[in-house]
């Protein structure tokens, strides 16, 4: 039996199968290309859903990282650390606002903005106890604890989980008027993906981001932009709410904060906002812990300039014409937003999951959204050549 096989065989065994990957087992990975346990290299067109916008072990991460594991790793916030206030100075610094609040996972990070946001309800909106409500996207993905697939649309996520957490109404993304009539006198939040990475990488309409931040000044509500996947370099700007100049009240990241190393998350806000957290009222074990924090304010650092914007864009640029191109061989749509794009194939073609596997058999790795869609998201360091393999890789898969 083959290395490979032995691996799944004990993946399939011993872990709950709650995911369905390509049968590809790596070992190692160095910038943009990994290599699996049969030595087949691979470029890896996922990234890790954003978490590798800087590729497989950078190594000014990796540096801070190993400095960091030297000294301390752990204290929990029963105590300060050298580590948690540089990296919430710059945060909050990157982001333009007053303050952030750390935790570890990205859902961890949504969930602790719904926390803040209905607190901020009820303590400072003065709606009545019990009785905000939160407006989201039909076609949202912001994780899967049992509050977010409440309000989940996809059946496979949400089935089997009730009952389900009340406080939720769900509209059309990109419908203004459905927003607008959702909003009441108890509404505390809109919580909204500037991009829905999970659904295929689908850009919402023009004027919806500032339409959706008009009506949550108006109806004083707060705005909640999930940045985990979109942000932090990945569509050539910090985040993806400012490629349309909006400003949310609470941005929710995640994902590259932890430099692809470890989970790092966090929410940011300004002091209107955030002031209603008191000590007791919410915290983590590892939120903010020494090392998350080390390796999170590298990250910041290498994001305070616009180096990894920058090479979004270049990639996003070169990309484009190259994947318009495909629509010859059985693309239907095509959907790109600096290094982040998806890819509608004809479903009469394959679905997928099947382009991937084909892709995989290429040598790129990729990952299908739903149906016979598939999102592609080359860490920041490809090069131009990377591109050409990741798309010359769909070329033939399509082809065959």
């Amino acid at each position: 039996m083959s290395t490979t096989n032995q691996q799944i065989r004990l993946v399939e065994t011993y872990a709950a199968h709650n995911y369905h990957p390509l049968e590809i087992v790596l070992t190692e990975g160095e910038g943009a290309w990994v290599t699996d346990v049969d030595g087949r290299r691979y470029l890896d067109a996922l990234a890790g859903y954003s978490a590798l916008n800087f590729g497989h072990r950078h190594p000014r991460l990796v540096a801070r990282a190993h400095q960091q594991l030297d000294q301390l790793t752990l204290t929990s916030r029963a105590f300060h650390s050298d580590q948690l206030g540089p990296f919430a100075r710059d945060l909050a610094t990157l982001t333009g606002k007053d303050m952030i609040l750390p935790m570890n996972t990205g859902a961890e990070a949504v969930e602790t903005a719904v926390k803040v946001a209905r607190r901020w309800g009820y303590d400072v909106k003065g709606i009545p106890a019990d009785q905000a409500n939160i407006v989201t996207m039909e076609g949202n993905f912001h994780g899967r604890t049992t509050t977010v697939v409440s309000f989940s649309t996809d059946d496979i996520a949400r089935r089997s989980y009730g009952p389900y957490t009340p406080g939720f109404r769900v509209v059309p993304y990109g419908d203004l008027e459905a927003l607008d009539q959702a909003i009441d006198e108890h509404t505390a939040a809109v919580l909204l993906e500037p991009i829905q990475g999970e659904g295929g990488v689908l850009i919402p309409p023009a004027g919806f981001l500032p339409g959706v931040r008009d009506l949550c000044t108006r109806h004083e509500v707060l705005m909640m932009a999930d940045e985990v996947q979109s942000g932090l370099a990945r569509t050539g700007r910090t985040f993806a709410c400012d490629h349309e100049d909006v400003v949310p009240d609470i941005y929710v990241m995640g994902k590259a904060l932890g430099g692809g190393l470890l989970p790092v998350s966090a929410i940011a806000a300004d002091h209107y906002v955030m002031d209603v957290i008191t000590p007791g009222s919410h915290g983590s074990t590892f939120g903010g812990n020494p090392l998350a924090a080390a390796v999170g304010h590298e990250v910041v650092q290498m994001l305070l300039t616009d180096e990894w914007n920058d090479r979004a864009r270049v990639l996003g640029d070169y990309m484009t014409p190259r994947l318009e191109a495909l629509r010859e061989h059985g693309v239907l749509q095509v959907r790109v937003r600096g290094a982040w794009a998806g890819l509608d194939v004809d479903p009469h073609l394959m679905t997928g999951y099947e382009l991937c596997h084909r892709m995989a058999g290429h040598g790129v790795l990729a990952k299908d959204a739903h149906d016979s869609t598939i999102r592609l998201a080359p860490p920041l360091v490809a090069t131009t050549d990377d591109i050409d393999v990741m798309v010359d890789a769909i070329e033939k898969s399509l082809r065959a």
